[in-house]
């Protein structure tokens, strides 16, 4: 039985994508809908391929069938830097910073497709010559003192604990101001009082932003999220709120044996 998208109007949804790699069938027939203003999180065990619909939303994968859609326009040539200006931003697995850049800089570089001249450039010690740079470094300066992490301003990525480069990560992701936030896995390594200090914020950020929230800390995703779908070996089996889902059948049995782990 296939499993209908229950959202008449989406802002981001995929509709029936498949795609196979290296020979093995990741999604099948999957749609999900994302609603304006709310926290939506994308779950399931083990190898269900909730990263993969991270991937094709954000154009690192081109799905065999489907198709994105954003405010009710299908996506075609998807590209990171299309997504910027559509107002959609994501952060990876881990934390992607660049080793060589400072915190600010990697900040700074979420916002880099509103200026005309080069961060990275301007890292190697060229001065900030344009007007629009030094407003986006002023932005970003006030955006890490928000999430507590002024003072890590000019240190690298390496000099800091892993909860700090995960705030500048984030940091990096909102610096664009984006309208849908795609977090994958932004509990991954952090302690508990950390976890509780991002539930807070996700929660923060609505309902001026939409988020998608790839997670396998189940107790972060029943918290924040108003509604939840859950992947099983690449196919749709359950959605609805965290109550629905927490005691749904379906949910239960792929979830009984799992680790907990997530790919």
């Amino acid at each position: 039985m296939k499993y209908v998208l229950p959202l008449t109007h989406p802002l981001l949804a995929v509709e029936n994508i498949s795609i196979t790699l290296s020979g093995l069938k990741i999604l099948d027939d999957v749609s999900i809908g994302v609603p304006e203003g709310a926290v939506t999180g994308l779950i399931g065990p083990n190898g269900a391929g909730k990263t993969t619909v991270f991937n094709i939303m954000s154009g690192f994968l081109t799905p065999d069938e489907g198709n994105v859609r954003f405010d009710g326009k299908k996506l075609k040539h998807i590209k990171t830097h299309h997504l910027t200006k559509l107002g959609i931003s994501r952060t990876l697995q881990g934390v992607g910073l660049f080793t060589s850049l400072t915190a600010l800089e990697n900040v700074m570089l979420g916002g880099s497709s509103r200026v005309k001249s080069g961060i990275v450039a301007d890292s190697f010690g060229a001065p900030w010559a344009d007007s629009a740079q030094n407003k986006l470094r002023g932005e970003a300066l006030e955006m890490m003192a928000e999430f507590g992490i002024a003072d890590a301003a000019d240190r690298y990525p390496g000099e800091l604990p892993y909860p700090v480069q995960k705030r500048v990560a984030i940091a990096r992701s909102l610096i664009s101001d984006p309208k849908v936030l795609l977090l994958d896995e932004p509990a991954g390594g952090i302690g508990a009082a950390d976890m509780a200090e991002l539930g807070r914020m996700i929660r923060s950020w609505t309902p001026e932003r939409t988020v998608l929230l790839v997670e396998h800390h189940m107790e972060l995703v029943m918290e924040v999220c108003d509604l939840i779908w859950v992947l099983d070996a690449g196919k749709v089996i359950a959605s609805g709120t965290p109550e629905q889902v927490r005691t749904n059948p379906a949910v239960l049995a792929a979830y009984l044996g799992d680790d907990g782990g997530e790919h």
